[in-house]
């Protein structure tokens, strides 16, 4: 375990995440372009989904059929925990517990992409179709803890409108649109296109890890306002429903590297799109609780921890 800990601390993506922390805390005025942040969050969502796709084609109905159902499982259990440990044991209001359920029922891409580096690095090979499984867990949680505050705080904002704000997001659009793309084109399609969404993927991937290590940084200030309750939620809640994901994910026929990222994705929090989401629906809930939590406690101690934990439940389940 403390092998595979090392190997993860000393990866591009952690050092980068690192370096951007460490440029923040200085003061530096390193900041990426808002144009060159965008252009990289869109050039690394459409790659997944494309790739995604192209392997899509690939698999057979069964093969795919368990592991989905366990997605969708697996999108009920991670909002519904969250809002029960926040409500009742944090004692948070219900639009806090919602807002904040929200974002760890939804999943973080730039976590997915990050297990899959680290998956990959350590020899696993994971089956084609994870970022089909990405897609389905990107919505159920976020709609689930959202209606779960709505019965409670009698939000006016319909279910229609929540709906279309999540599945014209940026990173529904990129991931379902790229999927599509993908799928359709094929093997012979991607060959064409491989060396510029595949070839430069690490590298892209890396400089955006940096600009998030200088976002993450941003709200290190925040902890002190969140409470210690919530830093304890952030690093222990990912490890219960990563654990959870993993054993999941096992069961369903999953690969190693497979059940590492689909308990990554359970793991996660979002914060592209569930911040919007709960803005609209819950405006009363509190932005620092969900925004500091989701970015600057679980995000890094994923990419920093608990994917090689994940990684390491994963073979424990598989022999």
């Amino acid at each position: 375990m403390l092998d595979i800990l090392k190997t993860n601390l000393l990866s591009p993506i952690v050092l980068a995440f690192a370096l951007g922390v460490a440029a923040r805390l200085m003061r530096s005025e390193l900041r990426l372009p808002k144009d060159l942040y965008a252009s990289l969050s869109i050039y690394l969502l459409f790659a997944l989904g494309l790739k995604g796709g192209v392997e899509l084609s690939h698999a057979s109905f069964e093969v795919i059929a368990l592991p989905a159902a366990v997605t969708l499982l697996l999108g009920v259990i991670t909002p519904i925990s969250s809002y029960m440990v926040l409500r009742h044991l944090g004692r948070f209001t219900y639009a806090d517990s919602a807002a904040i359920a929200a974002h760890y029922g939804s999943v973080s891409a730039v976590t997915f992409i990050a297990a899959q580096t680290f998956v990959t690095s350590m020899g696993e090979v994971p089956e084609g179709f994870m970022p089909t499984l990405l897609t389905l867990l990107e919505s159920p949680g976020i709609h689930i803890a959202l209606a779960i505050g709505a019965l409670k705080v009698r939000s006016q904002r319909s279910t229609g409108q929540t709906l279309h704000e999540i599945l014209t997001a940026r990173t529904m659009i990129l991931l379902v649109g790229g999927l599509l793309v993908g799928f359709l084109m094929g093997g012979e399609g991607w060959t064409s296109i491989s060396p510029f969404f595949e070839g430069g993927f690490k590298g892209a991937l890396t400089l955006f890890i940096l600009e998030m290590g200088i976002v993450a940084a941003e709200r290190i200030t925040d902890l002190r306002k969140v409470g210690a309750f919530l830093l304890g939620f952030g690093i222990v809640m990912p490890l219960v429903h990563g654990a959870i994901g993993a054993v999941l994910g096992s069961l369903a026929g999953l690969s190693v590297g497979g059940s590492t990222m689909l308990a990554a994705m359970a793991a996660s929090a979002s914060y592209i799109a569930a911040p919007p989401a709960a803005r609209l629906n819950l405006p009363t809930a509190n932005p620092t609780y969900y925004l500091t939590a989701s970015l600057a406690i679980t995000f890094p101690f994923n990419v920093a921890v608990g994917i090689p934990v994940y990684y390491w439940i994963a073979k424990l389940m598989q022999g």
